[in-house]
Formats: C-alpha cells, structure tokens, sequence
C-alpha cells in the first residue's frame, strides 16, 4: 500500500473547521483507493505567533521538507498586524520551498450560480498559472525619508530567465497534459511594461516552438479582466507574473461563484508542494459551523492528483459536483441550507457512490 506523509497547517479562524471537513473526505478517499496518509498537524498561525512572537520557528522549513505535501488551512487573525503572517508563513514557505507555480482552476461547477448572463459549466473550465516566487513579491525595494513629505517608496518587480522560463514550461506541459482547447495565453502589459514583459514575451514564443501542438495567444492584463466576464469560454490555460497572477486569479473565483469553491496550490514539481482554499480565514464566522468547505476539499484533491492518485482526486471532484448540483441552495457562508460539517459528511459519503 502507498504511503505518503503530509504537513497539515489548519492555521487561523476558520481554517481548522474546513481542513476538518477536508480530512474527512482524504480518509474516504484513502479507504476506497488503498493508499495510506499519514498526517502531521502545525500550529502555526496567528494564535502561536501571540504567544511566541515568532511566525515559523526554527527548524520549521526543514520538517515541512520532510513530507510530500502541506495542506493548509488558512492564514490571517484579526489581532495580529496584516503582513506579517502572510510573510512570515505563506511567503516564506513559497520561497523556502521554491514553489514557483501557483495553480489556480476557475471552473464552474453544476448547481452553482454564475454572476455571468447565460454563461455555465461548459463556458468557464480554464486554468491560471502564475509565477509565484518573483516580480513584485520579491520584496526588492525600499523607502527614502518616511513620513515626511519628500517620502519615496520604490518596490522592484524581480524577473528571471530562468524564473520566467521555468514557469512558461510547466504552463506548455499542464496544457499539453489537460487535452481540452490545447491552447495558452499569455497574460501581460507588454506596452508599458517593457522591460519585464519583453523577456516573459520573448521567452514564451521560444519556449512555443517546441510545443507545435499547443495554441499560442497573448492578452494584455486589463483585456483580460473585460474577456474573463464577456467570453470565458475562449479560455484554457494562461500563464502570467506574480501580481497579475494574483489579480486575475480572484476574478476567476467570482466567475466560478465565490471564494467557497476556488482552491489552489503552491507547486515545487521537484520538492514539497502546498495545496489550499484561495479564500481568507474568514474569523468572524469561526466557530459557528456554517463556512464552506468544499474549496479545502477541492484542495485536498489537487494534492491527491499533485502525488500521483489522480483517479481519487478526480473522484473527490465529481463528488463535490454532486453536492453542488443536487444539494447546495448556495455557496455563501449560512446559506448553503447545510452546515459545515454535514456538507463534508456529503462529499464523503458521494465519495463510495460514484
């Protein structure tokens, strides 16, 4: 039987309540397709960073390299300083860990409803890919004379060869290996941006010249946002920089019907990946048992299809289909006609009927 160890981090608010719910439907799935999960919790989040001071401690990164994958909950607590968790937890194990490639599907799932006019399932299934360790998240830059009027604060987009490249490839390759359209899109700002746009530009029809069989386009970042709303169908997959990456990705859960059905992962192809809902912690319905879980359940399939069980993943994915077409009245947190622990008790247990 196939074992594989991953890192839990239930982390702030709600997150402990869906990485629950997700578990649970992990183990359905462990049981039906013969494979073993050994899971590891952390605390790390914003209750141990109050009572130590510290974000990640040391020697964290190191363990976290020791599983196969991180399944993570959410990030974010009301009484700690935004910023500081997200750098000290979510961007430093993106960079410790080189998880270049953050992947976002925006697929709309049957039963859920689409903010767009006449627009459904067979309209939006597309995939971002977005570079996820350099450009403007770098962190490069600095400011001069702060808080006086002659203030000046400069933040340097960071940009690759081998970054950029690295991240057109795996886009060429997860389009070649998703068999729909065949076609990628390269989303930028090549006639302002134009140092850092001319390399991703130049890169990308390099890198097209040994991918014959996939469709190239290119977009502007601001056609993009108007075309996601107007034609979504025309979309497969598109790779992009860090900061439209994380742009655009939130449009795509607006179109896909809200943050409670979007995840995502942090992916190093050669190491440690990490796999989360896109949503925040949402503190103030902690507690109450009324948040959505199915994005940390799409989640946790991303990271079974990530380590090679893709009939599971697959098949936790047909199961929250189920529930979305027959069950869910929304996907809003206490509207969904269920709570949060009996719509996890529903994937799971569509997860021995399919």
């Amino acid at each position: 039987m196939k074992s594989y160890n991953i890192a839990v981090i239930p982390g702030d608010g709600t997150g402990p309540e869906v990485i629950a719910e997700g578990v649970k439907v992990l183990n359905a799935a462990s049981d039906r397709f013969g494979f073993k999960l050994n899971l590891n919790y952390f605390d790390f989040g914003g209750d141990r960073y109050l009572k130590t001071g510290e974000a990640l401690p040391d020697g964290a990164v190191d363990e976290l390299k020791k599983h196969d994958a991180i399944y993570l909950g959410a990030i974010g607590h009301p009484d700690v300083k935004p910023g500081i968790l997200e750098k000290g937890i979510l961007l430093r194990l993106r960079f410790e860990l080189d998880q270049y490639i953050n992947l976002r599907p925006v697929k709309l799932y049957p039963g859920v409803d689409c903010p767009l006019k006449d627009k459904g399932p067979e309209h939006i299934d597309f995939v971002v890919v977005r570079e996820n360790t350099e450009g403007l998240y770098a962190g490069a830059g600095g400011v001069l004379k702060k808080g006086t009027p002659d203030e000046v604060a400069v933040q340097e987009s960071i940009n690759t060869r081998k970054g950029v490249e690295r991240c057109i490839r795996y886009a060429f390759e997860y389009c070649r290996k998703r068999k729909r359209m065949k076609k990628l899109t390269l989303c930028g700002k090549t006639n302002v941006l134009t140092f850092a746009f001319d390399l991703w530009e130049r890169t990308f029809y390099e890198v097209a010249k040994e991918y014959p069989d996939i469709k190239v386009d290119y977009a502007h970042v601001d056609a993009i946002t108007m075309w996601f709303v107007k034609n979504p169908e025309w979309f497969d997959v598109i790779v992009t920089d860090n900061m439209f990456g994380d742009i655009i990705t939130d449009l795509g859960a607006m179109i896909q019907g809200g943050m409670g059905v979007a995840a995502g992962g942090n992916i190093n192809p050669q190491g440690v990946s990490m796999f989360e809902p896109i949503g925040g912690s949402a503190p103030k319905y902690k507690g109450k048992n009324v948040i959505n879980p199915l994005a940390a359940i799409c989640a946790g399939g991303m990271m079974l299809e990530y380590l090679g069980e893709g009939d599971a993943g697959r098949t936790i994915e047909r199961a929250v289909m189920e529930v979305t077409s027959k069950h869910l009245k929304s996907l809003a947190a206490g509207k969904m006609g269920y709570t949060t622990r009996e719509v996890g008790g529903l994937v799971a247990d569509y997860m021995s009927k399919i």
